[in-house]
């Protein structure tokens, strides 16, 4: 089945509208970046009150997912999984304009974007992959990396929209799916990174050094990242204010693990997803990932 699809390469963002499904963190700051650069943005979530505020931005809010989308030439979901990606869809694909294009951003795993890339081809739609990394902050100022795979024409036509909310599009690859793949891989790293900084600390305490001397020790060498410093910092003070919460993390493991199954040594990620797992069931899912520093020593991190 052929489709007549209007030419994105004169992408212009006063005359375009974007409709962002999903208004979390992410979802929210993207959506006020898009309007900010220009573009015409429509909202919609499950839960409508959480999207109200942005009416203040100039960004419609609609509570019918037939009606967000209706205008839209390109839908950008950004929900919590693929469960919710995928059941979310099959509101409004029968109703989106013939030639729109779905930008599909939420973390939903190998398998979950292939799924949504067949509902789009089965609806007419063209279908990027284009996870992001970065968190709150990042994404309030317009600086996400975005993880994009799909045709390179169209990829590249859409450089206005990425440029609204990312500082830098990595291309992935032209299937879908392998965006998806690099965000898991740079989410392992992520939970490494922070599992492995609070794990230094906890070393640090038990032997009798003030934890903040292993920040102060990796200061500026090859082997210090502003990450560490900023994850340390946040276990010094106590302070798990999510800017990436750990269930939405532990989630993002679990899809590596079944994504890689079976194909390499897991001895880490299997490692790393307990860890997680373990600060979810002592009541962390909701704050920072910086709290997997109670699986390593509960009492000591008040």
């Amino acid at each position: 089945m052929t489709h007549h699809h209007t030419d994105l390469a004169d992408l212009d963002p006063s005359t375009t509208t974007v409709t962002v499904l999903g208004t979390g963190i992410m979802g929210t700051a993207i959506a006020r970046r898009l309007r900010h650069a220009g573009f015409q943005v429509t909202v919609w979530n499950r839960t409508i009150e959480h999207a109200r505020p942005l009416a203040d931005d100039g960004i419609g809010v609609e509570p019918a997912l037939d009606r967000a989308v209706e205008r839209a030439a390109v839908v950008l979901t950004m929900l919590v999984d693929a469960a919710a990606v995928l059941d979310v869809a099959d509101g409004w694909l029968p109703y989106a304009p013939e030639d729109a294009v779905w930008i599909q951003s939420g973390t939903i795993g190998i398998e979950g974007t292939e799924r949504a890339h067949a509902l789009a081809e089965d609806h007419g739609l063209r279908f990027v992959d284009a996870p992001v990394l970065g968190t709150k902050g990042p994404a309030e100022d317009g600086r996400l990396t975005i993880l994009a795979s799909g045709p390179d024409e169209l990829v590249s036509a859409l450089s206005p929209v990425f440029q609204a909310y990312g500082a830098k599009t990595v291309r992935a690859g032209t299937r879908a799916g392998a965006g998806t793949g690099l965000k898991l891989a740079c989410n392992t790293w992520l939970a490494c990174l922070t599992a492995g900084t609070a794990q230094a600390m906890k070393v640090a305490d038990v032997l009798g050094l003030h934890p903040r001397l292993f920040l102060e020790a990796i200061g500026g060498s090859t082997s210090d990242s502003p990450y560490a410093q900023s994850k340390g910092r946040e276990i010094l003070a106590g302070d798990y204010d999510p800017q990436f919460a750990t269930n939405g993390l532990l989630k993002d493991l679990r899809l590596a693990q079944s994504a890689v199954a079976g194909q390499l040594n897991e001895t880490l990620l299997t490692t790393l997803t307990a860890l997680f797992d373990e600060t979810v069931e002592l009541g962390r899912g909701d704050e920072d990932v910086a709290s997997v520093a109670y699986a390593f020593a509960p009492a000591l991190y008040h």
